[in-house]
């Protein structure tokens, strides 16, 4: 019988729906998902790797700002190249990874637990962008320094996402704009919009939009092109999840339970 780590118990066999919980539950749901806490003591050991081996302090802080400024636009690179590509659904191979990288979330975007990466493929993201970069600069400290601020970055990034879709209005000016952004994103047009917590590479690259009236809206907002024709040609995504692809908003489901243990309705 598999043991279940603390912070994971919470998440066991249920599901979390945005659109109707709190922010008080919304942070008890983050705090005891199992990735958040992976990334949380990766990243407190890679940087103390880089504080014990690192000689200067210039070999711990410019790696990690580095990274820091380097990943909204590998965000976005990842975001519109790969996610909203459309190879990897017709791949056997690739499908179930692009659902459930980007195809679900598209599909049901107040789904919780479909919004969260995974760390079988976060991690090895994370470490292939960051630590090369760090190690350029300052060797093995630095590798260190940027993967923890890699890893700082995706929490932060990952809090972000969450707030977004959650049924909140943010009091912050800036998170409100955040957070308009990226539903147009998901509600009105999916070519435009990339970033989460940045949206600079969108601007520079032409793909930033402000509201719904400067883009008409797209037809596979929800199924990012994986329509009822898509799947009879290639139909690994259909047959994982059991259903044709929607091409609309999910019906309203019944109350889930709440990380407080009650009904969220």
């Amino acid at each position: 019988m598999a043991v279940i780590p603390a912070w994971g118990r919470a998440w066991h066999g249920r599901s979390y729906d945005l659109g109707r919980m709190t922010l008080p539950e919304l942070w008890a749901a983050y705090l005891t998902y199992p990735a958040i806490g992976i990334y949380a003591v990766l990243a407190v050991a890679a940087a103390s790797v880089a504080v014990v081996t690192g000689r200067r302090w210039q070999a711990v802080a410019l790696p990690a700002l580095l990274a820091v400024l380097l990943y909204p636009l590998a965000w976005y690179l990842i975001h519109r190249f790969i996610l909203h590509g459309r190879w990897l659904y017709r791949m056997s191979w690739s499908a179930a990874l692009w659902k459930r990288i980007h195809f679900d979330h598209h599909q049901d975007p107040h789904r919780l637990e479909v919004l969260f990466g995974a760390p079988s493929n976060t991690l090895p993201t994370i470490a292939a962008l960051t630590m090369p970069v760090g190690y350029l600069v300052a060797g093995l400290p630095g590798a260190a320094a940027a993967f923890a601020a890699g890893l700082a970055t995706t929490c932060v990034y990952e809090f972000v996402h969450c707030i977004q879709h959650l049924d909140y209005q943010p009091k912050s000016r800036f998170i409100r704009h955040l957070k308009c952004s990226h539903l147009l994103h998901h509600f009105h047009n999916e070519s435009g919009n990339y970033g989460i917590a940045d949206f600079v590479p969108d601007r520079l690259l032409g793909t930033y939009y402000r509201d719904a009236r400067e883009r008409p809206r797209s037809a596979s907002v929800y199924n990012l092109g994986y329509d009822v024709e898509e799947a009879r040609r290639y139909p690994w995504v259909m047959n994982a999840t059991g259903s044709p692809p929607r091409k609309g908003p999910p019906q309203r489901r019944a109350p889930v339970t709440s990380p407080a243990g009650r009904s969220s309705s």
